[in-house]
């Protein structure tokens, strides 16, 4: 219950002060549900569903600052029943921060995210086993529809893919490519491609995918929901590498997800 409160204070289902109409400063809130957690292809709770929330403050210069919560469960499952990246976690929490402006049409956004875990990391279950914790610089353009991001991992590890003392992922990075589409009266169309490179894996494992996604959303007024198809190239038979604590993590995945801003 101590970590589902404060997923929620953390999605802004408190009362907090107003900020004034002429401030630079702004707050916004978001509070999310969905059928699997999928971040770049790849479920992120097992194909489980999982509740997320953030609170994100920008500032009418450009910088903004934000923080993002979810449940998850690869932490704890992701290598297999033996052996964890830590033992006992639940929850994924980013940090993040950067600037973000236009030149004529074309809109940029620089920054820097952090991917924290929660749990444990005994050295009875994780013993040789990298850590989960993950930092990138990343670099966004947009124009009208589109929208370009391409992520560069500068921690000496990309989510667990490495063995201390022997190899790590620093230099992974993840290209993507969005669209969306405007059908009005509150529907619209999403489309994503991207390419994962996991730095310096051992042969003969096969890390690097591709994942795309296609869905629909609808503004329902109190929110947004969304219907999506999510699937990747990724190997995730057994003994392959997106096959975590028995499960094809990468395989294609229909999802149906919740979520409001305010």
């Amino acid at each position: 219950m101590k970590k589902l409160s404060y997923l929620l204070i953390l999605s802004g289902l408190v009362s907090v002060p107003a900020v004034a109409a002429d401030s630079p400063h702004s707050v916004a809130f978001n509070v999310g549900i969905t059928t699997d957690y999928i971040f770049r292809g790849i479920s992120q709770s097992q194909h489980d569903p999982a509740i997320s929330g953030g609170v994100d403050y920008s500032h009418s210069s450009g910088l903004y600052a934000g923080t993002w919560l979810s449940t998850q469960k690869w932490v704890d499952e992701g290598i297999s029943a033996v052996s964890a990246y830590k033992d006992g976690s639940k929850l994924e929490l980013d940090l993040y921060g950067g600037y973000k402006g236009t030149a004529g049409d074309i809109g940029y956004d620089i920054g820097l995210i952090h991917y924290a875990y929660d749990g444990d990391r005994g050295v009875v279950r994780t013993v040789g086993v990298a850590t989960p914790e993950t930092t990138e610089v990343y670099l966004g353009l947009s124009w009208k529809m589109l929208s370009f991001k391409y992520s560069h991992t500068v921690s000496n590890y990309f989510v667990g893919w490495g063995a201390p003392g022997t190899w790590n992922s620093k230099g992974s990075n993840y290209l993507e490519l969005n669209a969306t589409h405007d059908l009005g009266n509150g529907w619209g169309l999403l489309g994503h491609i991207g390419r994962q490179v996991i730095k310096d894996v051992p042969a003969p494992t096969n890390a690097d995918y591709t994942d795309w996604k296609i869905g629909a959303t609808k503004d329902v007024g109190f929110g947004v929901v969304t219907l999506a198809y999510s699937d990747t190239d990724g190997e995730g038979g057994i003994g392959q590498a997106y096959r975590w604590n028995g499960e094809n993590v990468a395989k294609g995945v229909l999802a149906l997800s919740f979520s409001k801003s305010f």
